[in-house]
């Protein structure tokens, strides 16, 4: 392909993508295809000779698209969203344009440059302490993985890195809400899974404090080295907020590291109302959010900031003679802040996305999807059946169908199963679920960028039609 076809298939390409924008809702929200079906499509080897755009992109409608969930749809209200918007889009465009690989400044001064200046414009929206440093990552599993290293470095005196672990006898702390990204970083660091130690949450689902000082005096007096507590700032199953400054005490007085995982209500410390409930965040030797949940910037994008960038760079620098550079140590060479070498270019759509958004555009979409929230939880618990089983907390809620009468566990838990599979096989909207003190519940979030009341109602239409056809 040539620069004159280039030209005319891109324009081509972006009618389609404003149109994709435009009438997403044509699609079912969740890809109906069963499993295989689209491998089934495609040939089962490669092309001998070059086939025309035209074809390849008659394919791409035709076999992928339909086998695409799409997160975009304004009924997607499953898992958190992966959210976009068209600033976000036209960025990525010249990202992948570019072409560049921005592993170090010397590789493109003005990505490490506008990467630094982001994490400065986040730490004020955020309200974070300015001290802190901050770099982007994939994602938030990647974040807390490079806050664990670190604090493994940091313990044993940088000394693992070089020699591995003489006698593991490390502990790790988070409660028994956290996310499945802990257990895999401790995994993938060498722990191993039985030194992760999992704190009982209290009827909020937050991590109770005093089990957490009961755990650590145990461990050291059988002779553990506790190393790393993961407070969660919402967490996946419940956006359960453990209470942050009091976990940041107790790491502080036994000296161990303290990461906030905040990958997805990270966004809201943007709003005044909600970044004032949260005090000592400044204990935290590491912290992460993601952008591209709940700030309208494309995945991916997570954002990682810690207190001691010194200590993150000892962890993970590595210095060949070919990416030695006259620069280094006047710059950020952020391919020493992270796992990866090779590094995107993602600042730029943060950058595109801020400045087209502005705090208060950002702010008032945030406070938008809130009252959103309440709404539905309001309606929802007005349906007959259906009751809130916890209290709906930022753009979330948990509900479930209780019909009269019915108190056993299994069973309720059997027939919120098949409204889930019921609701989620029309492909009318998205719904994920988790479990509340063994409770199947259904989860509602309402975090996709332009969704409207009206899908809303839709969503509260369909799951009462389904509900009551379940009760039948």
């Amino acid at each position: 392909m040539d620069t004159k076809e280039f030209r005319k298939y891109a324009h081509e390409l972006v009618d389609w993508m404003a149109d994709y924008l435009e009438q997403v809702e044509k699609y079912p929200v969740r890809s109906l295809v069963k499993p295989g079906e689209t491998k089934d499509q495609l040939p089962d080897n490669p092309p001998e000779v070059p086939h025309s755009f035209e074809n390849i992109f008659k394919d791409f409608e035709e076999k992928i698209i339909p086998g695409m969930t799409h997160w975009q749809h304004p009924s997607f209200f499953a898992y958190f969203p992966a959210s976009r918007s068209e600033p976000s889009i036209l960025a990525e465009m010249l990202t992948a344009t570019l072409g560049a690989q921005c592993m170090m400044w010397a590789t493109s001064p003005a990505a490490a440059e506008l990467e630094e200046q982001m994490m400065e414009w986040l730490k004020k929206m955020l309200d974070l302490p300015r001290s802190w440093k901050g770099v982007i990552q994939d994602t938030a599993s990647t974040a807390t993985l490079c806050a664990l290293l670190t604090a493994r470095e940091v313990i044993s005196g940088f000394k693992i890195n070089e020699s591995g672990f003489d006698n593991n006898k490390y502990r790790i702390y988070c409660s028994e809400q956290a996310h499945s990204s802990v257990d895999k970083a401790v995994m993938m660091a060498g722990f191993g899974r039985k030194n992760l130690v999992k704190i009982e949450v209290d009827e909020n689902y937050a991590m109770k404090t005093g089990a957490l000082q009961s755990a650590i005096k145990n461990d050291l007096k059988s002779g553990f080295k506790p190393a790393f507590i993961v407070g969660a700032l919402g967490t996946t199953g419940s956006t359960a907020i453990d209470p942050i400054d009091k976990i940041g005490e107790i790491a502080q007085k036994f000296g161990i590291w303290y990461h906030i995982d905040a990958a997805y209500a990270g966004s809201a410390l943007i709003i005044d109302e909600f970044r004032n409930q949260f005090k000592s965040l400044e204990l935290a030797d590491s912290f992460v959010f993601n952008p591209h949940k709940w700030m309208f910037t494309n995945f991916d994008c997570s954002v990682y900031f810690i207190k001691d960038a010194g200590q993150l760079i000892r962890s993970f620098e590595v210095l060949p003679e070919y990416l030695k550079t006259k620069s280094r140590g006047s710059v950020n060479d952020y391919r020493d802040w992270g796992v990866p070498l090779g590094r995107r270019f993602r600042s730029l759509k943060l950058w595109f996305v801020m400045r087209s958004f502005g705090i208060s555009g950002i702010q008032e979409r945030l406070r938008f999807h809130i009252r959103l929230n309440e709404y539905f939880s309001k309606k929802i618990s007005g349906l007959g059946a259906f009751e809130v089983v916890m209290e709906p907390f930022l753009n979330f809620t948990c509900f479930r169908l209780k019909p009269e009468g019915l108190e056993d566990m299994e069973s309720l838990n059997n027939l919120n199963e098949q409204l889930l599979e019921e609701i989620n096989r029309q492909g009318k909207l998205f719904l994920t679920h988790t479990k509340i003190n063994g409770q199947f519940t259904l989860r509602m979030v309402i975090g996709q960028t332009y969704v409207e009341q009206q899908h809303v109602d839709r969503a509260l239409d369909e799951i009462k039609r389904v509900g009551d056809s379940l009760e039948t």
